[in-house]
C-alpha cells in the first residue's frame, strides 16, 4: 500500500507540472482529492485494512493529500498569471492607431422644418399653443362652422372611433380650445400631428403634420394678416422670394385666402415644378369667421382676428426640394443623410 501511494503521488506531482490552464488543473484535483479521487478512495477504505498498517497508510496518505493540495493551489496561481499575462497581450491598445469613426445623427427634415416654423413664429410674439390628437366632433368640426351637413363629417372621410370621436383632421381645435380658455388678446401656433383618409401616394399620407395660427384683439384687419405671413414666407424661403394671397374659401374664415410663393426654380417664369404658373401654394388663411368667435365665447362686435394653416410636410418639400412625401417616413439614411 506505501508503494502504491508513493506512486500515486508521483503520478499526481507530474500532471500538476503538466496542465496547462485552469481547467486541467481543476481536472487532475478532481482525479486525485475529488469526493471519488484515488487518495480520497484509499482514505475512505483505511478502516479495512489490518490494524497495524492504518496509522502508517493514514499518515502517509494524509501527507501526500496536503502535499498535492499545496501544489495545486501554487500551480493555479502561476496558470492565473499566464492568462493574465496572455490577456494583457491580447487586449493591449495600440495607441498610435486611428480612432474609429462615429456616426453622429442628425434632426430630421421634418423636425428641422418645425423647428424653424416654430422659432419664427417665436420671434414674432407667437406662442405654442397644444391640444389632443384624440378630439371630439364639435371642436373639430361643429365649433368651426362645420356643420354636420358638411361634406367632411363623412365617416369615409375622417378616422371615427365613435359618432362624437376622431382623429383630428387639423390642430384647428386648439384655436378652438385657446379661444374658450384664454383671454384676448390671443397669439398662437398650434403644431401638431394631424389624420386624414387619404391614399398613400406622392402628395399625400393618412398621417401628417400641421402648423396653425390664431390673433385674436381688437382691430386685427386682413392688413395684419398678410403683414405677419409675409414676413414668415421671405423668413422660411428668402428675401427675393415673392408671396401672392388667392381669394378662396374656408368654413371658418372670412374673408379666406390661399397664399403663394414664386417657385424657386424658374424663379416665376413657369415649369413642370410649379405647373407652368410661376407659384407654389403653401398655405390657407383667412379672417376668423364671426360664427367661431360667437361659438368660443367671444364678440365679434368688440374683437376680430385672423388664422391660418400650413402642412410641415408640403413647407420642407418645397424648401429641399423633395418630390415624394413618403421620403419623410421611409427611414432610408440616403435620404436623411441629406440633411
Amino acid at each position: 500500500m506505501e508503494e502504491k501511494l508513493k506512486e500515486i503521488e508521483q503520478a499526481a506531482i507530474n500532471d500538476v507540472e503538466e496542465a496547462v490552464d485552469l481547467e486541467d488543473l481543476e481536472q487532475v484535483r478532481i482525479k486525485y482529492l475529488g469526493k471519488k479521487g484515488e487518495i480520497t478512495e484509499i482514505l475512505k477504505n483505511i478502516g479495512s485494512l489490518p490494524s497495524e498498517q492504518r496509522p502508517v497508510v493514514g499518515k502517509l496518505s494524509n501527507q501526500i493529500k496536503g502535499k498535492l493540495e499545496g501544489l495545486i493551489a501554487k500551480r493555479n496561481t502561476e496558470l492565473k498569471e499566464v492568462l493574465k499575462e496572455e490577456k494583457l497581450q491580447t487586449e493591449q491598445i495600440d495607441v498610435t492607431l486611428p480612432g474609429k469613426q462615429t456616426d453622429l445623427g442628425s434632426k430630421h427634415p421634418l423636425t428641422q422644418t418645425f423647428n424653424e416654423i416654430k422659432e419664427i413664429f417665436l420671434g414674432l410674439g407667437f406662442k405654442i399653443a397644444e391640444g389632443p390628437e384624440i378630439e371630439k366632433d364639435y371642436y373639430n368640426f361643429e365649433a368651426l362652422n362645420i356643420p354636420k351637413s358638411h361634406p367632411a363629417r363623412d365617416m369615409q372621410d375622417s378616422f371615427y372611433i365613435s359618432e362624437e370621436v376622431l382623429l383630428r383632421t387639423h390642430t384647428s381645435p386648439v384655436q378652438v380650445r385657446t379661444m374658450e380658455e384664454s383671454e384676448v388678446p390671443i397669439r398662437i401656433i398650434a403644431p401638431g400631428r394631424v389624420y386624414r383618409v387619404d391614399e398613400v401616394d406622392a402628395n399625400h399620407s393618412p398621417v401628417f403634420h400641421q402648423v396653425e395660427g390664431l390673433m385674436i384683439g381688437e382691430n386685427v384687419s386682413f392688413s395684419d394678416l398678410k403683414g405677419i405671413l409675409i414676413k414668415v414666407v421671405k423668413e422660411l424661403f428668402g428675401e427675393n422670394r415673392d408671396v401672392r394671397f388667392r381669394p378662396s374659401y374656408f368654413p371658418f374664415t372670412e374673408p379666406s385666402a390661399e397664399v403663394d410663393v414664386s417657385c424657386a426654380i424658374c424663379e416665376g417664369e413657369g415649369c413642370s415644378t410649379c405647373s407652368h404658373t410661376g407659384w407654389l401654394e403653401i398655405l390657407g388663411s383667412g379672417m376668423v369667421h364671426p360664427r367661431v368667435l360667437e361659438m368660443s365665447g367671444l364678440d365679434p362686435e368688440k374683437v376680430s382676428g385672423f388664422a391660418f394653416g400650413m402642412g410641415v410636410e408640403r413647407i420642407a418639400m418645397l424648401k429641399y426640394g423633395v418630390t415624394d412625401i413618403r421620403l419623410f417616413y421611409e427611414n432610408d439614411k440616403r435620404f436623411l443623410e441629406q440633411f
